[in-house]
C-alpha cells in the first residue's frame, strides 16, 4: 500500500518484460473485448509467477513501470492485487463440472488503548460466533466461508502478493470443503501503539458470477449502498461484544468488511485520526492535564532523494511551556495523497458536491487535534529527512524549534507497563 521503491532497476527477464509488455497491451486495448482478453493473459501470467513464490519477478516489474509508465503500473498493481486476493476453483461432482469463485476479505477492527492491543489465536468459541455473525450479516445466501483462527496486526498479514495468494487459496480450500483450520503458527510481536488495527481474514466462496455479499444480490442493486451501510450496522452491533472479548481494555470500531487489499487501505487512513485522539486522551489522563495545556508540532518528513516529497507528517506533542517532546504520532500519506490534497479516489468517492470539503492531510491533521482540545500547533514549512532512532529504532521528532529528537515522557510521569512511539 505504500509507494514502490524509485531505485534503479536490473535488466529485466523475460518473465518480467512479458508482465510489461501485456499491462502496456491493455492500457491500449481499443475495446473492452480486447482489453480482457489481455486481461486473462496477464492474469494466467501471475497466477504462475505467485503460485511459485517469484515475488521478485514483479517487485521489479513494479518498480520499473513506476518510473518509466505509470499507466502500465496501474494496470499491473490492479492486476497482482486481484490474482493474490481472489482464485476460481473448478469442482467435478457426478460429472458435472462447477467452477467456483472465491475472495480473501478484511474485516478491520480500529482499536485504541492507554494499555496494550492483543493479537494472535482466536478462541474457538468466539471464532464460532463471529462466524456466524459474518454470515448472517454481510454474505449472500449460499456463500460458503471460512475465518483465519488469528486477530492480526497490521505487521503479522501477509507481507508479499505471493503469501497473499498463499492465504487466499489455504482459506478457501477451507471454506469450500467446509474443513476447520488449524491455528496458524504464533505470529511475531507487534510492537505496541495507542491506537492500531486488527484484522480478521475471511476467505468467501461462491458459484461463479454469484453474489458475495448482501448489497450484491438482485433484490438490492438499486438501493445498494443502503444496503451495504445496513450491513456494517448490523455487523458492529452483532460482533461488537464478541470482539472486545478478543481486545480487552480497548475502544474497537469495526468497519466495512470487503476486498483485502481495499479494505487494509482503507483501515489505514482511518486509523490515522484515531491515533491523534488516542495520543490526547493518553498524555491528558498520565499527566493529569488538560488538552489545551499541549502544543502539537507538525512537520513534513520524506526520503534523503525523494525530491521535496513528503511520505508522512510526524506530530510532535510538548507542554506548552516547554520545548521538550514528551510523545509523538506519525500520519502517513497514502497513494496519491500528498501535502496538497485528498488523493483522486477520494475526491470521486466523495462526489462532485463533497469536492469544496476536501482538506489537505496537514489542514485534516490540524483539525482532528483542534477537536480533541489541542488548539496550540505550530507547523514547520521545511521539509525534514525521515530519521529514526539508533538504539530503539523509533522515528524522530522535530520539535518547536526544528530540532529532531527523541519522544521521551516527563521523568516525573507515572510509570506504568506502556511503551509506545
Amino acid at each position: 500500500m505504500r509507494r514502490p521503491s524509485k531505485d534503479t532497476s536490473p535488466k529485466l527477464s523475460a518473465e518480467s518484460q512479458r508482465l510489461v509488455s501485456i499491462s502496456q497491451a491493455i492500457v491500449q486495448a481499443s475495446s473492452r473485448i480486447e482489453e480482457r482478453a489481455w486481461e486473462r493473459q496477464l492474469d494466467t501470467q501471475l497466477q504462475k509467477l505467485l503460485k511459485t513464490g517469484h515475488q521478485d519477478t514483479v517487485d521489479t516489474t513494479l518498480n520499473v513501470l513506476f518510473k518509466d509508465d505509470l499507466n502500465a503500473y496501474d494496470v499491473l498493481m490492479e492486476g497482482v492485487e486481484a490474482v493474490s486476493e481472489s482464485s476460481v476453483m473448478t469442482d467435478v461432482v457426478d460429472g458435472v463440472e462447477t467452477t467456483y469463485q472465491a475472495l480473501l476479505v478484511a474485516a478491520p477492527i480500529l482499536a485504541w488503548t492507554r494499555f496494550s492491543i492483543a493479537s494472535g489465536t482466536i478462541p474457538p468459541d468466539l471464532l464460532a460466533t463471529l462466524s456466524a455473525h459474518f454470515g448472517a450479516h454481510l454474505l449472500a445466501d449460499g456463500v460458503r466461508m471460512a475465518i483465519a483462527p488469528t486477530l492480526f496486526a497490521i505487521d503479522q498479514l501477509p507481507r508479499t502478493h505471493a503469501e497473499t495468494y498463499a492465504m487466499t487459496h489455504k482459506l478457501a480450500q477451507a471454506a469450500y470443503k467446509g474443513t476447520p483450520l488449524k491455528p496458524f503458527p504464533k505470529a511475531p510481536e507487534t510492537a505496541p501503539f495507542l491506537a492500531d488495527t486488527r484484522y480478521l481474514l475471511v476467505a468467501v466462496v461462491a458459484p461463479l458470477g454469484a453474489p458475495l455479499f448482501r448489497w450484491q444480490e438482485p433484490e438490492h442493486h438499486i438501493h445498494f449502498s443502503t444496503e451495504r451501510a445496513s450491513a456494517l450496522e448490523q455487523w458492529r452491533g452483532q460482533a461488537s461484544d464478541t470482539v472486545t472479548r478478543l481486545l480487552p481494555g480497548c475502544g474497537i470500531e469495526l468497519l466495512l468488511p470487503e476486498a483485502y487489499y481495499v479494505a487494509c487501505r482503507e483501515a489505514d487512513k482511518l486509523i490515522r485520526p484515531v491515533s491523534v485522539r488516542a495520543a490526547v486522551h493518553y498524555l491528558t489522563n498520565t499527566l493529569g492535564v488538560e488538552a489545551s495545556d499541549l502544543r502539537a508540532v507538525i512537520a513534513g518528513f520524506g526520503e534523503e532523494a525523494a525530491e521535496g516529497q513528503i511520505d508522512e507528517y510526524r506530530v510532535a506533542f510538548t507542554m506548552r511551556q516547554t520545548t521538550d517532546v514528551i510523545y509523538g504520532i506519525v500520519w502517513p500519506l497514502y497513494g496519491q495523497e500528498d501535502e496538497d490534497g485528498t488523493p483522486v479516489e477520494g475526491l470521486i468517492n466523495a462526489g462532485v458536491g463533497g469536492l469544496t470539503d476536501q482538506k489537505a492531510p496537514l489542514d485534516e491533521i490540524v483539525a482532528h487535534l483542534n477537536e480533541a482540545g489541542v488548539t496550540h500547533v505550530k507547523r514547520h514549512s521545511e521539509r525534514f529527512i525521515a530519521e529514526y532512532c539508533d538504539d530503539c529504532g523509533g522515528p524522530l521528532f522535530a520539535d518547536p524549534v526544528g530540532e529532531l529528537v527523541h519522544a521521551e515522557m516527563p521523568d516525573d510521569a507515572p510509570s506504568g507497563n506502556e511503551h509506545f512511539h
